[in-house]
Protein backbone atom coordinates (compact mmCIF):
# COMPACT_ATOMS: atom_id res chain seq x y z
CA UNK A 1 0.00 0.00 0.00
CA UNK A 2 1.24 3.51 -0.86
CA UNK A 3 0.71 6.68 1.16
CA UNK A 4 1.08 9.99 -0.69
CA UNK A 5 1.00 13.66 0.33
CA UNK A 6 0.61 16.84 -1.69
CA UNK A 7 2.98 19.66 -0.89
CA UNK A 8 3.17 22.91 -2.87
CA UNK A 9 1.17 21.29 -5.66
CA UNK A 10 3.45 18.22 -5.94
CA UNK A 11 2.36 14.72 -5.02
CA UNK A 12 5.14 13.07 -3.03
CA UNK A 13 4.79 9.28 -2.72
CA UNK A 14 5.70 7.64 0.55
CA UNK A 15 6.45 3.98 -0.01
CA UNK A 16 5.25 0.94 1.86
CA UNK A 17 3.62 1.39 5.27
CA UNK A 18 6.24 -0.76 6.94
CA UNK A 19 9.13 1.25 5.52
CA UNK A 20 11.20 3.45 7.84
CA UNK A 21 9.81 6.63 6.23
CA UNK A 22 6.22 5.55 6.81
CA UNK A 23 7.01 4.62 10.37
CA UNK A 24 8.32 8.10 11.03
CA UNK A 25 5.24 9.68 9.44
CA UNK A 26 2.84 7.57 11.47
CA UNK A 27 4.75 8.40 14.64
CA UNK A 28 4.44 12.10 14.01
CA UNK A 29 0.74 11.79 13.15
CA UNK A 30 0.18 10.01 16.45
CA UNK A 31 2.19 12.71 18.22
CA UNK A 32 0.01 15.45 16.72
CA UNK A 33 3.10 17.16 15.30
CA UNK A 34 2.34 16.56 11.66
CA UNK A 35 0.73 19.96 11.12
CA UNK A 36 3.76 22.03 12.06
CA UNK A 37 6.25 19.56 10.54
CA UNK A 38 4.39 18.70 7.32
CA UNK A 39 6.57 20.86 5.05
CA UNK A 40 9.78 19.48 6.49
CA UNK A 41 8.52 15.91 6.29
CA UNK A 42 7.37 16.11 2.69
CA UNK A 43 10.60 17.68 1.48
CA UNK A 44 12.45 15.04 3.44
CA UNK A 45 10.47 12.17 1.95
CA UNK A 46 10.77 13.60 -1.57
CA UNK A 47 14.54 13.72 -1.14
CA UNK A 48 14.75 10.23 0.36
CA UNK A 49 12.62 8.81 -2.45
CA UNK A 50 15.34 9.72 -4.93
CA UNK A 51 17.12 6.67 -3.63
CA UNK A 52 16.20 3.22 -4.98
CA UNK A 53 13.47 1.42 -3.05
CA UNK A 54 13.50 -2.02 -4.61
CA UNK A 55 15.11 -4.99 -3.01
CA UNK A 56 18.00 -4.93 -5.54
CA UNK A 57 19.30 -1.62 -4.21
CA UNK A 58 22.95 -1.68 -3.31
CA UNK A 59 23.94 -1.91 0.28
CA UNK A 60 25.71 1.45 0.14
CA UNK A 61 22.59 3.18 -1.16
CA UNK A 62 20.39 1.57 1.48
CA UNK A 63 22.81 2.42 4.27
CA UNK A 64 23.04 6.02 3.05
CA UNK A 65 19.25 6.31 2.95
CA UNK A 66 18.82 4.89 6.42
CA UNK A 67 21.55 7.10 7.83
CA UNK A 68 19.94 10.17 6.36
CA UNK A 69 16.55 9.07 7.64
CA UNK A 70 17.78 8.52 11.16
CA UNK A 71 19.70 11.79 11.26
CA UNK A 72 16.95 14.01 9.91
CA UNK A 73 14.12 12.02 11.46
CA UNK A 74 15.60 12.37 14.90
CA UNK A 75 15.81 16.12 14.38
CA UNK A 76 12.18 16.35 13.31
CA UNK A 77 10.99 14.23 16.20
CA UNK A 78 13.03 16.29 18.66
CA UNK A 79 11.53 19.47 17.22
CA UNK A 80 8.01 18.04 17.53
CA UNK A 81 8.54 16.91 21.08
CA UNK A 82 10.09 20.20 22.03
CA UNK A 83 7.11 22.28 20.90
CA UNK A 84 5.91 24.20 23.94
CA UNK A 85 2.27 23.72 24.91
CA UNK A 86 0.32 26.88 25.56
CA UNK A 87 -2.85 27.06 27.58
CA UNK A 88 -5.00 29.98 28.60
CA UNK A 89 -4.94 30.36 32.36
CA UNK A 90 -8.37 29.98 33.94
CA UNK A 91 -10.20 33.25 34.45
CA UNK A 92 -10.29 34.34 38.05
CA UNK A 93 -13.90 34.76 39.17
CA UNK A 94 -14.62 37.98 40.98
CA UNK A 95 -17.05 38.60 43.83
CA UNK A 96 -20.59 37.46 43.13
CA UNK A 97 -22.90 40.27 42.06
CA UNK A 98 -26.06 38.45 40.99
CA UNK A 99 -26.83 34.77 41.68
CA UNK A 100 -23.70 32.86 40.61
CA UNK A 101 -22.34 35.64 38.36
CA UNK A 102 -19.54 38.08 38.98
CA UNK A 103 -19.63 41.57 37.46
CA UNK A 104 -18.03 40.57 34.16
CA UNK A 105 -20.44 37.66 33.73
CA UNK A 106 -23.46 39.78 34.60
CA UNK A 107 -22.40 42.52 32.18
CA UNK A 108 -21.95 39.91 29.45
CA UNK A 109 -25.39 38.50 30.22
CA UNK A 110 -26.93 41.89 29.39
CA UNK A 111 -24.73 42.52 26.35
CA UNK A 112 -26.31 40.68 23.42
CA UNK A 113 -23.23 41.01 21.21
CA UNK A 114 -21.34 38.60 23.48
CA UNK A 115 -23.77 35.76 22.75
CA UNK A 116 -24.97 36.78 19.27
CA UNK A 117 -21.93 37.56 17.10
CA UNK A 118 -24.16 37.95 14.01
CA UNK A 119 -26.07 40.86 15.56
CA UNK A 120 -25.17 43.41 12.84
CA UNK A 121 -26.04 41.03 10.03
CA UNK A 122 -29.47 40.27 11.50
CA UNK A 123 -30.30 43.88 12.29
CA UNK A 124 -29.42 44.81 8.71
CA UNK A 125 -31.72 42.01 7.60
CA UNK A 126 -34.55 43.48 9.71
CA UNK A 127 -34.21 46.72 7.76
CA UNK A 128 -33.85 45.21 4.28
CA UNK A 129 -36.69 42.75 4.84
CA UNK A 130 -38.87 45.61 6.05
CA UNK A 131 -38.17 47.40 2.77
CA UNK A 132 -39.15 44.26 0.86
CA UNK A 133 -42.34 43.94 2.91
CA UNK A 134 -43.31 47.53 2.09
CA UNK A 135 -42.67 46.86 -1.59
CA UNK A 136 -45.33 44.15 -1.42
CA UNK A 137 -47.84 45.64 1.02
CA UNK A 138 -47.34 49.31 0.31
CA UNK A 139 -46.28 51.92 2.84
CA UNK A 140 -48.03 51.90 6.21
CA UNK A 141 -50.32 54.71 7.25
CA UNK A 142 -48.69 57.04 9.75
CA UNK A 143 -50.64 58.42 12.68
CA UNK A 144 -49.61 60.69 15.54
CA UNK A 145 -50.49 59.48 19.02
CA UNK A 146 -48.91 62.44 20.80
CA UNK A 147 -47.56 65.98 20.32
CA UNK A 148 -43.80 65.36 19.86
CA UNK A 149 -42.29 64.31 16.49
CA UNK A 150 -41.30 60.83 17.72
CA UNK A 151 -44.83 60.07 18.93
CA UNK A 152 -46.09 58.43 15.77
CA UNK A 153 -46.99 54.90 14.74
CA UNK A 154 -46.99 52.87 11.53
CA UNK A 155 -50.17 50.96 10.70
CA UNK A 156 -49.99 48.17 8.11
CA UNK A 157 -53.56 47.64 7.03
CA UNK A 158 -55.33 44.46 6.03
CA UNK A 159 -58.51 44.50 3.93
CA UNK A 160 -60.72 42.88 6.55
CA UNK A 161 -63.43 45.03 8.19
CA UNK A 162 -63.29 45.40 11.97
CA UNK A 163 -60.01 43.52 11.96
CA UNK A 164 -58.05 42.57 15.07
CA UNK A 165 -54.88 44.56 15.80
CA UNK A 166 -51.40 43.51 16.87
CA UNK A 167 -49.17 46.24 18.33
CA UNK A 168 -45.46 45.42 18.19
CA UNK A 169 -43.03 47.14 20.58
CA UNK A 170 -39.52 47.08 19.15
CA UNK A 171 -36.30 46.47 21.04
CA UNK A 172 -32.89 48.11 20.95
CA UNK A 173 -31.59 47.96 24.54
CA UNK A 174 -33.79 51.04 25.28
CA UNK A 175 -31.32 53.13 23.26
CA UNK A 176 -32.03 52.53 19.58
CA UNK A 177 -34.58 51.34 17.03
CA UNK A 178 -37.15 52.83 14.67
CA UNK A 179 -40.58 51.54 13.73
CA UNK A 180 -39.73 51.44 10.02
CA UNK A 181 -37.11 48.70 10.58
CA UNK A 182 -39.61 46.32 12.16
CA UNK A 183 -42.17 46.21 9.39
CA UNK A 184 -40.83 42.86 8.19
CA UNK A 185 -43.28 41.04 10.48
CA UNK A 186 -46.32 42.79 8.98
CA UNK A 187 -47.16 40.22 6.31
CA UNK A 188 -47.77 37.50 8.88
CA UNK A 189 -50.61 39.57 10.34
CA UNK A 190 -51.92 41.38 7.27
CA UNK A 191 -52.21 38.19 5.22
CA UNK A 192 -54.05 36.52 8.10
CA UNK A 193 -56.55 39.37 8.42
CA UNK A 194 -55.06 41.62 11.12
CA UNK A 195 -53.73 45.16 11.19
CA UNK A 196 -50.12 45.48 12.36
CA UNK A 197 -49.03 48.55 14.34
CA UNK A 198 -45.48 49.62 15.26
CA UNK A 199 -45.08 52.76 17.40
CA UNK A 200 -42.00 54.94 17.65
CA UNK A 201 -40.95 56.23 21.06
CA UNK A 202 -38.15 58.07 22.79
CA UNK A 203 -34.90 56.29 23.69
CA UNK A 204 -32.85 56.37 26.88
CA UNK A 205 -30.29 58.84 25.52
CA UNK A 206 -33.02 61.27 24.52
CA UNK A 207 -34.70 60.92 27.93
CA UNK A 208 -31.43 61.43 29.81
CA UNK A 209 -31.45 57.85 31.11
CA UNK A 210 -35.04 57.85 32.36
CA UNK A 211 -37.20 54.92 31.21
CA UNK A 212 -40.44 56.42 32.52
CA UNK A 213 -41.06 58.71 29.51
CA UNK A 214 -40.51 55.70 27.28
CA UNK A 215 -43.13 53.51 28.94
CA UNK A 216 -45.50 56.47 29.10
CA UNK A 217 -45.28 56.85 25.33
CA UNK A 218 -45.76 53.13 24.71
CA UNK A 219 -48.83 53.09 26.95
CA UNK A 220 -50.25 56.19 25.28
CA UNK A 221 -49.73 54.61 21.85
CA UNK A 222 -51.80 51.60 22.96
CA UNK A 223 -54.47 53.87 24.41
CA UNK A 224 -54.57 55.81 21.12
CA UNK A 225 -55.06 52.57 19.14
CA UNK A 226 -57.93 51.57 21.44
CA UNK A 227 -59.64 54.95 21.09
CA UNK A 228 -59.03 55.33 17.34
CA UNK A 229 -59.22 51.76 16.01
CA UNK A 230 -62.40 52.51 14.09
CA UNK A 231 -60.57 55.23 12.10
CA UNK A 232 -58.60 52.52 10.29
CA UNK A 233 -61.29 49.83 10.37
CA UNK A 234 -59.88 48.04 13.41
CA UNK A 235 -61.68 46.37 16.28
CA UNK A 236 -60.87 48.03 19.65
CA UNK A 237 -62.02 44.87 21.42
CA UNK A 238 -59.38 42.75 19.69
CA UNK A 239 -56.09 44.44 20.53
CA UNK A 240 -53.03 42.28 21.14
CA UNK A 241 -49.49 43.34 22.01
CA UNK A 242 -46.13 41.80 21.20
CA UNK A 243 -42.56 42.86 21.89
CA UNK A 244 -38.96 41.76 21.70
CA UNK A 245 -35.93 42.38 23.94
CA UNK A 246 -36.28 45.81 25.61
CA UNK A 247 -39.53 46.00 23.65
CA UNK A 248 -40.52 42.73 25.33
CA UNK A 249 -39.83 44.46 28.64
CA UNK A 250 -41.95 47.48 27.66
CA UNK A 251 -44.75 45.27 26.34
CA UNK A 252 -44.71 43.35 29.62
CA UNK A 253 -44.99 46.55 31.64
CA UNK A 254 -47.83 47.69 29.36
CA UNK A 255 -49.68 44.45 30.08
CA UNK A 256 -49.74 45.25 33.81
CA UNK A 257 -50.93 48.83 33.39
CA UNK A 258 -53.70 50.06 35.67
CA UNK A 259 -55.72 51.29 32.69
CA UNK A 260 -58.72 52.37 34.75
CA UNK A 261 -56.75 54.50 37.20
CA UNK A 262 -54.21 56.00 34.80
CA UNK A 263 -56.13 56.31 31.52
CA UNK A 264 -59.81 55.88 32.43
CA UNK A 265 -60.03 52.87 30.14
CA UNK A 266 -61.25 49.30 30.71
CA UNK A 267 -58.72 47.13 32.50
CA UNK A 268 -58.80 44.51 29.77
CA UNK A 269 -58.14 46.58 26.64
CA UNK A 270 -55.32 44.16 25.70
CA UNK A 271 -56.58 40.68 24.90
CA UNK A 272 -53.28 38.82 24.70
CA UNK A 273 -49.52 39.27 24.62
CA UNK A 274 -46.37 37.77 23.11
CA UNK A 275 -43.24 38.62 25.11
CA UNK A 276 -40.06 37.50 23.37
CA UNK A 277 -36.66 37.68 25.03
CA UNK A 278 -37.66 40.36 27.51
CA UNK A 279 -36.71 41.42 31.03
CA UNK A 280 -39.34 41.17 33.74
CA UNK A 281 -37.44 42.16 36.89
CA UNK A 282 -34.97 45.02 36.63
CA UNK A 283 -32.86 44.29 39.69
CA UNK A 284 -30.10 42.37 37.85
CA UNK A 285 -30.29 44.80 34.91
CA UNK A 286 -29.69 47.67 37.32
CA UNK A 287 -26.59 45.88 38.61
CA UNK A 288 -25.23 45.40 35.09
CA UNK A 289 -23.36 47.73 32.75
CA UNK A 290 -26.70 48.98 31.41
CA UNK A 291 -26.76 51.27 34.43
CA UNK A 292 -24.10 53.30 32.62
CA UNK A 293 -26.81 54.81 30.41
CA UNK A 294 -30.02 54.11 32.35
CA UNK A 295 -30.35 56.10 35.57
CA UNK A 296 -32.12 53.49 37.65
CA UNK A 297 -33.83 54.47 40.87
CA UNK A 298 -35.65 52.30 43.40
CA UNK A 299 -39.01 53.60 42.20
CA UNK A 300 -38.17 53.03 38.52
CA UNK A 301 -36.90 49.51 39.21
CA UNK A 302 -40.09 48.62 41.05
CA UNK A 303 -42.56 50.32 38.71
CA UNK A 304 -41.02 48.77 35.60
CA UNK A 305 -40.55 45.21 36.90
CA UNK A 306 -43.53 43.40 35.39
CA UNK A 307 -43.09 40.36 37.61
CA UNK A 308 -43.86 42.48 40.69
CA UNK A 309 -47.28 43.61 39.39
CA UNK A 310 -48.95 40.45 38.13
CA UNK A 311 -52.20 41.36 39.88
CA UNK A 312 -52.82 43.70 36.92
CA UNK A 313 -52.20 41.06 34.26
CA UNK A 314 -55.56 40.51 32.57
CA UNK A 315 -54.67 38.62 29.38
CA UNK A 316 -53.12 35.29 28.38
CA UNK A 317 -49.48 35.61 27.38
CA UNK A 318 -46.76 33.76 25.51
CA UNK A 319 -43.27 34.04 27.00
CA UNK A 320 -40.48 33.00 24.66
CA UNK A 321 -36.70 33.09 24.25
CA UNK A 322 -34.03 31.27 22.26
CA UNK A 323 -31.82 28.51 23.62
CA UNK A 324 -28.73 30.47 22.52
CA UNK A 325 -29.55 33.63 24.46
CA UNK A 326 -27.55 34.94 27.38
CA UNK A 327 -27.92 33.02 30.65
CA UNK A 328 -29.84 35.73 32.48
CA UNK A 329 -32.18 36.52 29.60
CA UNK A 330 -33.11 32.84 29.59
CA UNK A 331 -33.55 32.87 33.37
CA UNK A 332 -35.70 36.01 33.18
CA UNK A 333 -38.13 34.32 30.78
CA UNK A 334 -38.16 31.06 32.69
CA UNK A 335 -38.75 32.69 36.09
CA UNK A 336 -41.38 35.06 34.78
CA UNK A 337 -43.40 32.32 33.08
CA UNK A 338 -43.27 30.27 36.29
CA UNK A 339 -44.42 33.25 38.38
CA UNK A 340 -47.42 33.78 36.08
CA UNK A 341 -48.27 30.09 36.14
CA UNK A 342 -47.92 29.91 39.93
CA UNK A 343 -50.69 32.48 40.43
CA UNK A 344 -52.98 30.60 38.07
CA UNK A 345 -52.90 32.94 35.08
CA UNK A 346 -52.63 31.58 31.52
CA UNK A 347 -49.14 31.47 30.07
CA UNK A 348 -47.32 29.47 27.39
CA UNK A 349 -43.54 29.20 27.83
CA UNK A 350 -41.59 28.58 24.62
CA UNK A 351 -37.87 27.97 24.06
CA UNK A 352 -36.70 28.24 20.46
CA UNK A 353 -34.01 25.61 20.09
CA UNK A 354 -30.84 26.85 18.37
CA UNK A 355 -32.06 30.45 18.04
CA UNK A 356 -30.20 33.40 19.48
CA UNK A 357 -31.64 36.67 20.77
CA UNK A 358 -31.97 38.34 17.38
CA UNK A 359 -33.08 35.31 15.41
CA UNK A 360 -36.13 34.57 17.56
CA UNK A 361 -38.28 37.54 16.44
CA UNK A 362 -37.66 36.64 12.81
CA UNK A 363 -39.86 33.60 13.40
CA UNK A 364 -42.80 35.99 13.82
CA UNK A 365 -42.38 36.95 10.17
CA UNK A 366 -43.22 33.40 9.12
CA UNK A 367 -46.81 32.22 9.74
CA UNK A 368 -45.37 28.72 10.17
CA UNK A 369 -42.46 29.88 12.34
CA UNK A 370 -42.23 29.17 16.05
CA UNK A 371 -43.71 32.50 17.11
CA UNK A 372 -45.68 33.36 13.97
CA UNK A 373 -47.80 30.26 14.37
CA UNK A 374 -48.33 30.85 18.10
CA UNK A 375 -49.29 34.52 17.85
CA UNK A 376 -51.81 33.85 15.06
CA UNK A 377 -53.30 31.09 17.17
CA UNK A 378 -53.52 33.45 20.14
CA UNK A 379 -55.40 35.96 17.96
CA UNK A 380 -57.67 33.19 16.60
CA UNK A 381 -56.45 33.79 13.06
CA UNK A 382 -55.61 30.19 12.21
Amino acid sequence: MEISETYDGQLCPIRKENSPTSGLLLFLVARGGIDQDRGCLIRFFAFINKFPHNQESTGDNMNTKRSLLLAMGSGIISSSLAQPTTSTPPKQKGPLVWLDMDQAELDASYDQSVYAPNIRQIQSRYASNSDITRSRLGNPKRFAYGPTPIEGLDVYLCDRPKAPINIFIHGGAWRSGLAKNFGFKAETFVNAGSHFVVPDFINAFESNGDLMPMIDQVRRSVAWVYKNASSFNGDPNKIFISGHSSGGHLAGVTLVTNWKKDYDLPMNIIKGGLLCSGMYDLKPVRLSARSSYVKFTDSMEDALSTQRHLEFLNAPIIVAHGSLETPDFQRQGRDFAKAVKDIGKPVDYIVGQNYNHFEMPETIANPYGILGKLVLKQMKLT
